[in-house]
């Protein structure tokens, strides 16, 4: 890998991290419409360790406060009705499904999932499903003629049923073109959360998984020697920077705004990758021949 592959793909991993429209499938499509090697899912895996350091960072004070709470309920049973203690657990646990699946289903995730076919349809399928539970948020939110406005959840209202579906949908995000923030997003949606908490925790379930799954990656990597340690650093850095701006961006965004302009992102971004692999233009497995 070229330091210039790394920068843009550092790139493309910081903007799309985020927002509701899959990184791991941008960083598989640039690398296809640039004519380079796929950079995989190792690749993925490390750069995205840039990104949750952001997420450490920006969220540092909900993070600290989650995390003292935790600590302190493991010796004081005052402390486990406490809300950070509480969503500490919740954390753990809504991690279960994305570590069992990530574990069981990993020569899969780094081969047949990786078709620019499946990716083309889960960025379509997942749009619809992001824009139904938009729909029905804005619809709580204003009312309209024969319905009421509705009170939607916040995080104090989160419990290890609705925590279980999250993490259930963070493991969907496994398969490129999903995304891990689409789908836990909707999923928070779907089940009555505001926008700016289906979003909050979002980020914060993602790092427990991300961060394991980076380190496992560096593991193997180390191991196999494959890996162009220098680009791959630098790509991180690029992708903690833009990552971070991202997510400043992003929490401010969805105060006001829907996410519309994702949903219709995804599905037409889906449906021109679907005519070019169809027209011949771009390989279902383009890139793939290398690591």
């Amino acid at each position: 890998m070229s330091w210039f592959e790394s920068f843009i793909l550092g790139l493309v991993q910081g903007l799309t991290e985020f927002l509701p429209i899959s990184s791991s499938a941008h960083l598989r499509l640039t690398a296809a419409f640039a004519g380079w090697h796929d950079p995989g899912a190792a690749f993925t895996a490390i750069t995205q360790i840039g990104t949750e350091t952001a997420v450490l960072i920006y969220f540092r004070k909900d993070i600290a406060r989650i995390v003292s709470a935790w600590f302190r309920s493991l010796t004081n049973k005052a402390m486990r009705s406490d809300h950070d203690a509480q969503m500490g657990w919740l954390v753990i646990v809504g991690s279960i499904p994305i570590g069992v699946l990530g574990v069981t289903l990993k020569d899969q995730i780094e081969g047949p999932f990786r078709d620019l076919r499946i990716t083309a349809t889960t960025l379509i399928v997942m749009g619809v499903v992001l824009g139904i539970a938009d729909r029905l948020a804005a619809r709580d939110e204003i009312g309209g003629r024969h319905r009421a406005m509705r009170k939607r959840k916040t995080l104090r209202d989160l419990g290890v049923k609705d925590g279980l579906i999250y993490g259930v949908c963070q493991a969907m995000a496994l398969i490129p073109g999903v995304s891990r923030s689409g789908a836990t997003i909707s999923g928070g949606l779907f089940m009555g959360y505001t926008r700016e908490a289906a979003a909050r925790y979002s980020f914060l379930l993602a790092i427990p998984a991300v961060l394991a799954s980076g380190v496992f990656e560096l593991k193997d990597a180390s191991e196999s020697g494959h890996v162009s340690w220098g680009p791959t650093i630098f790509a991180t850095v690029i992708a903690f920077a833009v990552g971070y701006a991202v997510i400043a961006w992003f929490m401010k965004f969805i105060t006001t705004k829907s996410f519309m302009p994702f949903v219709i992102y995804r599905i037409a971004l889906g449906i021109l990758l679907i005519v070019l692999v169809s027209a011949g233009v771009l390989s279902p497995h383009a890139g793939e021949s290398a690591g």
